[in-house]
């Protein structure tokens, strides 16, 4: 399962969704702004604020990070 945490207004998580949905990934994408609950979870698992943050299979990825991303689909 792949988790996209983002907001509306930040760059980097358009770019990371767009680079997954070009590579055809299905992902969730929580809006951790319109979800308090979510944003509890993503600072629980990061201990970050910041966003994008993308949990691919238990790999959590801070930031639109191509390599990595690449990485943990290919163990996905």
């Amino acid at each position: 399962m792949i988790t996209v945490y983002s907001t509306d207004t930040c760059p980097y998580c358009t770019l990371a969704k767009r680079y997954l949905s070009d590579k055809g990934v299905v992902f969730n994408e929580v809006n951790v702004a319109r979800d308090q609950q979510a944003a509890r979870e993503m600072v629980k698992k990061t201990g970050q604020m910041g966003v994008p943050v993308l949990d691919i299979d238990g790999t959590v990825i801070l930031g639109f990070d191509k390599p990595r991303i690449d990485a943990a689909l290919k163990t996905a």
